[in-house]
């Protein structure tokens, strides 16, 4: 999550990221096709009774026709704090209904419980297991200083594991396996107070890699957010940090909660939390490994605007001939979205959503144009 505004070698992977054919960049970026100009699902929604605060982050797909939306709670207080892990369902990616609770945290706010808090649920699918896993995101607790944002600090990444096999095993129920990243002597410099605050693994050949993320929230202001790249065998681990590639330079201060899709020619894309206005932020890979420099998606303007700050993209969802549903997270305007991490008034979140499309370049400005002329 964001406040409002022994060296390991991963063989054989270091390369130029000119080898990967982006010396000039992507020669492809994303275009909203379909808009809403309001959100799919709030705490006003049939279902969300009791969630105080909203939803954030974590990741949706589809499976078997049906889409199913793995989501952070912030359901009482303290905010951020007590959270429930919320697993969703809907037939048109607009009418949700909410199928259960994955997993709930403690709520502790001393500072003693590794799990006072949980965040960013991320279903993915074991082809060798015939099992899925769900990693998630757990941390202690404690109410901010002056200059110290104490709030989520020492996250550490847990992997879950459906009890059903098979794709059925969506729904659950889920058990926890471990953890299987977190801060300690294999970290590297880059990785502050605040532990691992996001986790996505995605397959590579025979192997697997994950975006993970820290920041240094042990001192105010934070300076930046960052994203880097583990490397393991098996979802199971172990998970080893690639050194050599961290951080990744995607964004000059902000990048968080990447969540990758591959698409039908091998590429990768991941979309992830900016803060640039009005957006969520993307990047291409054509090996999984270097990613292209982050690309801006506006996802709310003119009249469409419902939210007062765009939070975190919950992944493309292929719908084919190059086209997407992406889900997002966002503070309702006037619900008094966060100003600092020492004074954090009642804030309101919600999921919106937008259809694009992924085109050359050279087109895409004119469909946009086409796009907008149709909105009107």
């Amino acid at each position: 999550m964001k406040i409002q505004r022994t060296l390991l070698f991963c063989a054989g992977v270091f390369s130029l990221g000119a080898a990967m054919g982006f010396a000039s960049g992507p020669d492809r970026e994303l275009v909203v096709t379909k808009s809403l100009d309001s959100p799919i699902l709030t705490t006003r929604s049939p279902g969300a009774e009791g969630n105080k605060y909203g939803f954030e982050g974590g990741s949706v797909l589809k499976v078997n026709g049906a889409y199913h939306l793995f989501t952070s709670e912030m359901v009482a207080n303290p905010e951020w704090v007590k959270m429930k892990l919320g697993h969703w369902v809907s037939p048109d990616a607009i009418h949700w209904t909410r199928r259960g609770t994955v997993f709930e945290s403690s709520g502790n706010f001393t500072g003693e419980d590794p799990r006072a808090a949980l965040w960013a649920p991320m279903p993915v699918f074991s082809a060798k297991e015939n099992r899925w896993n769900v990693f998630y995101v757990a941390y202690h607790c404690a109410p901010d200083t002056p200059t110290q944002w104490l709030n989520n600090t020492e996250g550490e990444i847990w992997r879950a594991v459906s009890r059903v096999s098979g794709m059925n095993g969506i729904d659950g129920p889920y058990k926890d396996a471990g953890v299987i990243l977190k801060r300690g002597k294999d970290s590297d410099s880059w990785e502050g107070l605040q532990g691992t605050d996001s986790f996505f693994p995605y397959q590579v050949g025979n192997e697997w890699y994950g975006f993970y993320g820290s920041a240094h929230t042990e001192a105010l202001p934070i300076s930046s957010w960052q994203v880097g790249l583990v490397k393991a065998p098996s979802l199971a681990g172990p998970w080893k940090r690639c050194t050599e590639l961290n951080p990744l330079k995607i964004e000059g201060k902000f990048t968080e909660n990447p969540v990758v899709t591959r698409l039908k020619d091998g590429t990768y894309v991941a979309v992830y939390d900016t803060d640039v206005q009005n957006a969520i932020g993307y990047t291409f890979s054509r090996d999984g490994v270097h990613w292209s420099d982050g690309q801006h998606l506006i996802v709310q303007k003119d009249s469409g605007i419902w939210a007062s700050d765009i939070r975190t993209p919950l992944g493309l969802v292929p719908e084919g001939n190059d086209s997407f549903t992406l889900l997002y997270t966002a503070f309702e305007k006037g619900s008094g979205a966060p100003a600092a991490a020492s004074s954090i008034p009642p804030s309101t979140a919600a999921v919106g959503m937008v259809k694009v499309h992924l085109q050359p370049v050279a087109k895409a400005a004119q469909a946009e144009a086409k796009a907008a002329k149709q909105d009107r």
